[in-house]
């Protein structure tokens, strides 16, 4: 006889159902919810790093220590995962607007730069434009910067964001065609 195939439960259910289990104080829900969140937040804060893994990984870090100590007052009106790609985002922020104090390790040494061929004239092409988009979507007003960096980086639909900002839907598609009109206008304008 075949058992009845059990279907899984909805993202939203099933984070729900998980943090109900850690607001009890179970500490395997705490871990679900990191493995399940967990690729993405790295993903957008990857993104964010313009690929430097050991930062994202320390900002991953703060953001789920930040969302730990928050979560008594999560409100529930928009899923976890948007919340926490919130919290990351906020995150990354707060880590390029402190200053940072650089120390060379090894002075003495010469940079050694090979030589580039085609491939890697691309390469480092492609690198600049991610760091010229990065840096204009950095530069923009604080909602627009976040619902661009949620919407594009994060994954999150219009309606998820909207939940965490407190608005409609369609203030959200607002910003992001505000926010793409600015970013045009920016990325016009190559650097001299």
């Amino acid at each position: 006889m075949a058992l009845p195939r059990q279907e899984a439960p909805e993202p939203a259910a099933a984070e729900a159902t998980l943090l109900a289990a850690w607001a009890r104080g179970e500490r395997a829900a705490a871990e679900a919810l990191v493995d399940a969140t967990y690729r993405r937040v790295f993903a957008l804060l990857s993104h964010l790093c313009a690929g430097d893994r050991d930062l994202a990984a320390d900002l991953a870090q703060e953001t789920y220590r930040r969302a730990w100590a928050a979560l008594p007052s999560f409100d529930r009106r928009a899923r976890f995962s948007t919340w926490l790609h919130r919290i990351a985002t906020n995150v990354f922020l707060n880590h390029i607007r402190r200053p940072h104090l650089l120390v060379p390790l090894e002075p003495e040494h010469e940079l050694i730069i090979p030589a580039s061929g085609p491939r890697q004239d691309d390469e480092v092409e492609a690198a600049e434009a991610q760091a010229r988009t990065c840096r204009a979507v950095l530069a923009l007003p604080d909602e627009l910067r976040a619902t661009v960096i949620l919407r594009y980086w994060g994954e999150a639909s219009a309606s998820e964001i909207a939940r965490v900002e407190g608005v409609t839907a369609v203030a959200i598609r607002k910003r992001l065609r505000r926010a793409i009109a600015l970013l045009r206008e920016a990325l016009e304008e190559r650097p001299r």
